[in-house]
């Protein structure tokens, strides 16, 4: 019996063939095309475990047989080949579904390893059959966490999740500058953590900073440090977060939150790798690997003239986005049941269970904050839980409302407006209830009209 099914579609007839002939020695059945076309219509003449798909055809173009095997087989793997320098174009695919991208020249056991690990996952989610109410043991199953040694684990199955990891263990092993997309509370600093964990630099200092919790007047001198003497109460040298990353990873978190004029200054990190202390004469080379993070659309800024062009071009080589938690609504038991293992171990709480009907309840919510909304949720339920399980009525108080009331569809301003009624008005609570920066929210009522809500209250 065949170790799989594998169409194959290369328009070059020489790599079709080796890569026909290595892949039947390797055991697998594999149906060749030498062009999109011929690929769509096989797809929908015969079933196949993995498509492995070349992105430049003569015909139509390895997106359209990514999609066309997306309509016709969902379930199926798609793993696209591109050519030397054109990763941009296998980032585009894994955002539209493709399962990973191998760059030409082929290294045949890189091949060999992924095939066989694309299909093997494939066949295991066939076989699971479950909802999403899993079990623990499920949980703890190498598909569902995600945790080099050294990071904090990322939790999920969902596809969208798995292709941006699989776009993470790409890149960590290169120096490539990442740029860290996706709503607050999406888990941007636990991917930063893995990314400096699987990477050559792991030995080396971890350096997060959030751009938008220091003043800007402040801002230049913790990313930069300062010299003695370079202003009043500078009474010593201070190294900045450039220096304190020697060796190892900086996140600039919420960079979008950086000035114009300081922004400058990273881009030229970025080009030449050096910068000067504030105050300071010397050039001091900056030897780490920047990672960026932001919940803003760096685009648009650049549109608006908020952002440098071409600092964002530096930063976005390699971008990956974080789904919002609402889009993959599957995860959340599986992410409350280890988010409540987690709570229970730092308060030295009897671990909980959740009791039937608990996880729907979470699973059926928006989440606004997404995955550090649920864990400020879970962590309140379990200290004012009366029994020994989580149930439906322990956590309906802290939710705000039934989720019918709030649909996943509510735009922006419904969330803003929610967050501020619950907190009475509060900002601060309501931008960590949200989990965004102060100054973001202060920046999101002003644009949706919002600083009279809470007179508003059961309206």
């Amino acid at each position: 019996m065949a170790a799989g099914r594998i169409l194959l579609v290369e328009d070059r007839d020489s790599l079709r063939r080796l890569l026909a002939r290595a892949l039947t020695d390797d055991g697998y059945e594999v149906a060749a095309a030498a062009n999109g076309g011929d690929a769509i219509r096989l797809l929908g003449e015969r079933p196949f475990d993995l498509v492995l798909t070349d992105l430049k055809l003569p015909d139509v173009s390895g997106l359209e047989v990514l999609a066309a095997s997306r309509q016709s087989q969902p379930r199926v793997p798609v793993v696209v080949l591109t050519g030397y320098g054109s990763v941009g174009a296998a980032v585009e695919a894994m955002k539209l579904g493709a399962h990973d991208f191998l760059e030409k020249p082929l290294e045949l056991p890189d091949l060999a390893r992924l095939v066989a690990r694309a299909i093997g996952e494939q066949r295991g989610e066939r076989g699971e059959g479950h909802e999403s109410s899993e079990t623990e043991a499920a949980l703890e199953s190498d598909d569902a966490v995600f945790q080099p040694a050294g990071a904090p684990a990322i939790v999920g199955r969902h596809p969208r999740l798995r292709a941006a990891l699989r776009l993470l263990e790409r890149v960590a092993p290169t120096e490539t500058t990442v740029l860290l997309t996706g709503e607050s509370g999406t888990g941007k600093e636990l991917f930063a953590r893995a990314l400096h964990a699987l990477s050559a630099r792991r030995r080396g200092p971890a350096v997060a900073v959030n751009c938008a919790a220091i003043p800007e007047a402040l801002l230049e001198n913790e990313l930069f440090g300062h010299e003695k003497g370079a202003f009043t109460s500078a009474d010593r040298r201070q190294p900045g977060r450039f220096e304190q990353a020697a060796g190892g990873t900086l996140l600039l978190d919420e960079i979008g939150e950086i000035p114009l004029a300081i922004q400058a200054k990273v881009l030229r990190v970025l080009e030449e790798h050096t910068f000067e202390r504030v105050g300071g004469g010397r050039t001091l080379h900056a030897d780490l690997r920047l990672v960026a993070a932001t919940n803003q659309d760096l685009q648009r800024m650049v549109e608006e003239g908020r952002f440098r062009g071409d600092l964002f071009f530096r930063l976005a080589v390699f971008p990956i986005e974080l789904p919002p938690l609402r889009e993959r609504a599957s995860d959340v038991p599986l992410l409350a049941r280890h988010l409540i293992a987690g709570i229970a171990r730092r308060h030295q709480l009897p671990l909980p269970r959740l009791a039937e009907g608990a996880a729907e309840l979470l699973a059926s919510q928006p989440w606004p904050g997404n995955v550090r909304e649920l864990a400020n949720v879970l962590e309140r339920a379990l200290i004012l839980a009366d029994g020994p399980d989580l149930r439906p009525a322990d956590l309906l108080p802290l939710l705000g409302a039934p989720a019918a009331v709030l649909p996943a569809s509510s735009g922006e301003r419904d969330r803003l407006r929610r967050a501020l009624i619950e907190v009475e008005g509060d900002k601060r609570r309501a931008a960590d209830l949200l989990g965004i920066s102060y100054r973001a929210l202060l920046r999101k009522v002003k644009e949706h009209d919002l600083e009279g809500v809470p007179k508003y209250r059961g309206g």
